[in-house]
């Protein structure tokens, strides 16, 4: 069966192409074996396409789509040099690529400002069909036709409108509605809607601060204070604590200020300050805070030091902290200075003695607890108390040992050490120990013996002299020694020692003579 000679255009209806979109016209044949393809448009316009044969059929492709394309275009085919058929298609072109783009301007104030809406419809064709709506929420605030518009190209559209919004419209929506209708076209969408919720700037208002875990947290405790405010755009928030004098320490600029383990030095007044830098307003809320717990001693100190020489003024002083205030007491642990406790924070010892020397302690204490500290005085003297003891004390015989020790007082401790005076007025020492023995006591041993204790805050000295008396002829019959003692010589702070020197003089015929002691000068 032979196939007649027939041709047509896909699409063979009423095109509609989009601008910047891709359009394939393709012209057909059935019945010829070689066909010969031409396109050209009703206008003899440039084709603004690419044509492409092939056997039974031709293309036509358009891409990008331009508005150079808004034409009827006309494939022609001849068959056999002899047949010739035509057909055509118009094509008609729209663009609406995009959704409208809403703006709202100047920036708001609520209730303070107008706002003017704009609606922009990006590279729309053909402009004289859109339809433009502003509405807020269900209501139409304006509406605009393009009817007389004769735009031969893209184009975007812009429509505005300005009103006067009231405080209850702040977030309710404003939305755009574009319409492009082209009656007996068929092309998605022909509707495009853009939304945006009416935004006003306020505040700052209703700021407050919220404690966690609240205003009077235990000392050790976390503490995280919470500042919230209403505001658009939201606040800047600047925390600051009030110091002595109205001066104020600038913290962090963070809603949440948090202290890990709180302190009494914590405690005080702290500031929240929210800053809207669009409305050019702030707003500020204040929290008092007041750590508890037991007390912490912040300091136990000796002025003008811990070590100081006898004579000098000191001070010692005990000073703690927590809520409630606490009760202190400084007193010197020691009773043998017959000292006593103190109800007080500090102890004044004008001139002070030797005997003040030793541990003080501190002791604060509140409801919640006490808290204690020692701190020690060592106060520096020179020797005292420098005294002599002699074993054995009864009388002796010649040949005999004695054995003289020395003792003294004195911080740091004295060294000791004996001296002989000579005949020739000359001390020698003897010995640099504090216990001095004389062994097979002989008649050379008379004389005066001196102790002498040393530090370098002074000296001091006791001396004695020694003397013995005759041994009786008779055999059975002895005359006792005869023990004399002498005074003290202080070169420093004056202290009593007693040293005993002892003396025994050989073979004296007849009776025994008492020697009085004598007094060393020094």
């Amino acid at each position: 069966v032979v196939r007649a000679f027939e041709m047509e255009i896909i699409p063979a209806e009423r095109i509609v192409a989009q601008i910047g979109g891709t359009l394939i016209l393709t012209c057909n044949t059935t019945g010829c074996a070689s066909p010969n393809f031409s396109w050209r448009t009703q206008m003899d316009s440039p084709l603004g396409g690419k044509v492409s044969n092939h056997r039974t059929h031709s293309t036509l492709t358009m891409n990008p789509v331009s508005i150079a394309n808004s034409h009827s275009y006309l494939c022609t085919v001849i068959c056999d040099e002899r047949k010739k058929k035509e057909k055509s298609v118009k094509v008609e072109l729209y663009s609406f690529p995009s959704d409208p783009i809403i703006e709202i301007s100047p920036s708001l104030v609520a209730g303070e400002s107008t706002a003017t809406i704009t609606c922009k419809i990006p590279d729309v064709y053909p402009s004289d069909h859109l339809e433009v709506l502003l509405k807020k929420d269900e209501q139409v605030l304006h509406e605009k036709h393009f009817f007389e518009d004769d735009s031969t190209n893209t184009e975007t559209k812009i429509v505005t409108y300005t009103f006067n919004p009231m405080a209850e419209d702040i977030g309710k929506e404003i939305t755009c509605v574009a319409r492009l209708p082209m009656v007996g076209t068929d092309f998605e969408p022909k509707e495009r809607t853009s939304s945006q919720k009416l935004n006003a700037n306020f505040g700052p208002q209703n700021t407050v601060i919220t404690a966690s875990p609240g205003n009077s947290p235990m000392e050790g405790d976390s503490l995280n204070l919470i500042c919230v405010t209403q505001s658009n755009p939201p606040a800047q928030i600047v925390w600051s604590k009030y110091l002595a004098e109205e001066s104020i320490q600038h913290l962090i600029r963070n809603n949440v200020f948090s202290i890990p383990h709180v302190h009494f030095n914590d405690s005080g007044l702290y500031i929240c300050e929210a800053i809207n830098a669009v409305t050019n307003k702030t707003e500020k809320a204040t929290v008092n805070i007041i750590v508890q717990g037991a007390p912490v001693i912040t300091k136990l100190s000796i002025e003008p030091s811990t070590t100081v020489q006898e004579g000098e003024n000191v001070s010692i002083q005990c000073s703690a902290e927590s809520n409630p205030p606490p009760k202190i007491i400084l007193r010197r642990k020691s009773d043998s200075a017959n000292m006593g406790p103190y109800s007080a924070r500090s102890i004044l010892l004008p001139s002070v003695m030797f005997q003040n020397g030793g541990e003080y302690e501190c002791v604060a204490e509140n409801k919640f607890g006490y808290s204690k500290s020692e701190i020690t005085l060592n106060v520096k003297y020179g020797p005292k108390n420098t005294m002599i003891t002699v074993i054995p004390t009864a009388a002796l015989k010649e040949g005999e040992t004695v054995t003289m020790k020395c003792t003294s007082s004195g911080n740091p401790a004295p060294v000791i050490s004996w001296k002989k005076k000579k005949a020739t007025g000359e001390s020698v020492k003897i010995s640099k120990n504090a216990t001095l023995t004389l062994q097979n006591l002989k008649s050379q041993d008379l004389g005066l013996y001196e102790c002498e204790a040393y530090n370098q805050f002074g000296k001091e000295e006791k001396a004695v002299k020694l003397y013995v008396q005759a041994r009786l002829e008779e055999p059975d019959r002895m005359i006792p020694l005869v023990i004399a003692f002498s005074s003290v010589a202080a070169v420093a702070v004056p202290a009593v020692a007693i040293l005993i020197y002892v003396s025994r003089q050989a073979k004296i015929n007849g009776s025994y003579s008492l020697v009085k002691a004598l007094r060393l000068k020094v």
